[in-house]
């Protein structure tokens, strides 16, 4: 694995780590003003790192199939939502946009409930740049590395306010700053591992690379209206949340392009 590789695995879990460290610098809580704006925001760089990153390159890898270039990418899109939606019934978790569990019934406290629900939704962005970087590595031509680094930056990104919103709560509640730290970080650590696990197996991912690419595009944009959306225009922040969505697809969107 080159340096560059190596970096862009472990970038969106630094993204993590530096926003569950907000709890050593910040004494007060998020308000829900600011967890819709943190929201929104992670919700438009998503959607646009599934377009541009994802589910563009994965029509473009299928170009010899014509007219039905489309197949691989509407396949994997639906598999990962599917995927998703499996995971959502089955693994016990608690979103923090509600008042009940889900998944199977367990003897998990709401701390792991939590941590869990997050770790659940990290798994696809793991997925995502472990196949960025599999096709990079395999001569992809519709993957550069730049075009790699910029969907693992743009992940690291939004990432940031997903630390912060599940550590800050924790802390709040008054879970010692270490430990809320090391929930936050706990929750990330999922990425790199899926990233590697994907890349280890490129030689089986590489033919099948605009199937995985889709599926990641799928999974992501199941987390994205199931929970960041929901959260971002909670409690009449509806158009602080549509504001800061749009914010953040732009970013993505000029990121992608500008290093793509």
């Amino acid at each position: 694995m080159t340096f560059d590789v190596f970096v862009g695995v472990l970038l969106p879990l630094l993204g993590t780590a530096l926003g569950a460290a907000c709890v050593f610098f910040m004494k007060k809580t998020l308000g829900r003003r600011t967890q819709s704006i943190l929201s929104g925001f992670a919700a438009g760089v998503m959607v646009a790192a599934s377009i541009w990153s994802l589910l563009i390159p994965a029509i473009e890898a299928s170009a010899h199939m014509g007219v039905f270039s489309f197949v691989p990418a509407t396949v994997g899109f639906w598999c990962g939502i599917l995927f998703l939606l499996a995971l959502d019934h089955l693994v016990p978790h608690l979103n923090r946009s509600y008042s009940e569990s889900e998944g199977l019934t367990s003897p998990f406290g709401k701390r792991t409930k939590m941590v869990l629900a997050v770790t659940l939704h990290n798994i696809p962005e793991g997925m995502a740049v472990g196949a960025a970087y599999a096709g990079y590595l395999a001569g992809n031509l519709e993957i550069t590395a730049m075009s790699a680094f910029a969907l693992s930056m743009g992940i690291a990104i939004q990432n940031f306010p997903e630390g912060a919103i599940l550590s800050m709560p924790l802390r709040a509640e008054g879970v010692k700053k270490g430990r809320a730290f090391g929930y936050g970080l706990l929750s990330g650590v999922v990425e790199p591992i899926f990233a590697l696990l994907t890349i280890l197996f490129s030689a089986l991912i590489v033919p099948l690379l605009a199937y995985f690419l889709s599926f990641a595009a799928g999974a992501m944009l199941y987390v994205v209206v199931e929970e960041l959306v929901t959260e971002a225009v909670s409690d009449n922040n509806a158009d602080t949340g549509t504001l800061f969505f749009a914010l953040g697809f732009s970013f993505m969107m000029l990121l992608d392009v500008a290093l793509g």
